[in-house]
């Protein structure tokens, strides 16, 4: 890697800690997230070539949340190829990220993966295929990570578990439309232990290089084909920022996919992947210090996917 990515990251986080970022807020309305220290920051950054640097607190867990819903959606393409797009379908919402009134708009068929109705379908499908579907996306995020132990956070399961009346909704609509092969409440719960599932920001860098790798892993094996992992990337770059996904496409430019525990995972294809945390979240649900820093980096090496 030919850039200075330890000063770059120096300079980033320098910036991180004196930038006021205004309104942006934790996510209280779930309750575990809530407790996390606003001024907590973390950026990896994981070479293609090998190559790591990092900067802040990279070795401590946060609860990934949305993040989960890429690797889940990885699952479910090994588990059932391209039929999978009969189920979900792979365009920008422009709504909000649990609307019911779209999914019942386009009869139960949600429009994309990443959205909470596409990515409750998603687990529906790990689930008809997987023994053990409440532990299938933390396992799949060890074995990519190369930490066995990775581990589903219970305070925030009970937390979404005692919160996710919204989400039982879309899975009983989608139900209602027969686009739900699984009891509810066994694939709300695949649901819910995903998105608890707690990782620190160099996991997360780490389990994501395969997708700036072609697909393969860190262990040197295929986790999807070079095709699959094209696609991925593309769906990241359309869909993986809730509805905020054209202002960081214009600012930033980079595949990525953010969650409201305030990570988010980015990729340059054949260059390197990178994980920055920081748990204050704008109106739209992103990481406002996150978006930041991933602007700094781009501007910083003159790179992004375009």
């Amino acid at each position: 890697m030919s850039h200075s990515y330890a000063t770059i990251l120096e300079q980033i986080a320098d910036h991180i800690a004196t930038a006021d970022f205004g309104t942006a807020r934790k996510a209280d309305y779930i309750p575990a997230l809530s407790c996390v220290p606003d001024e907590h920051f973390a950026m990896v950054i994981c070479g293609t070539d090998g190559q790591e640097f990092a900067i802040g607190q990279a070795d401590l867990p946060f609860s990934i949340q949305s993040i989960s819903k890429m690797f889940a959606l990885v699952l479910a393409q090994r588990a059932h190829g391209d039929a999978l797009w009969q189920a979900v379908r792979r365009e920008p919402s422009g709504s909000a990220f649990n609307s019911l009134i779209q999914l019942e708009q386009e009869h139960g068929i949600p429009r994309n993966p990443f959205i909470n109705a596409g990515a409750i379908r998603v687990a529906d499908l790990i689930s008809s295929r997987y023994a053990n579907p409440d532990r299938s996306v933390a396992e799949f995020l060890g074995q990519l990570c190369g930490k066995p132990a990775i581990r589903v956070d219970n305070d925030v399961y009970l937390s979404e578990d005692q919160h996710g009346d919204r989400n039982r909704a879309i899975a009983y609509l989608m139900k209602s439309f027969g686009k739900l092969d699984n009891p509810v409440e066994d694939v709300v719960r695949a649901y819910f232990k995903q998105c608890a599932v707690a990782m620190t920001a160099r996991e997360l860098a780490r389990a994501c290089r395969f997708l700036a790798c072609k697909g393969v892993g860190m262990d040197g094996k295929p986790v999807i084909t070079p095709e699959e992992t094209s696609r991925i990337n593309a769906l990241m770059l359309t869909c993986g920022m809730y509805d905020g996904v054209g202002d960081f496409a214009f600012t930033v430019g980079i595949p990525a996919k953010s969650g409201v525990g305030g990570g988010i995972i980015g990729v340059i294809p054949g260059e390197f992947s990178v994980c920055v945390w920081s748990p204050r979240l704008d109106q739209r649900g992103n990481s406002a210090a996150g978006i930041r820093a991933l602007e700094m980096l781009i501007r910083a090496i003159g790179r992004s996917v375009f």
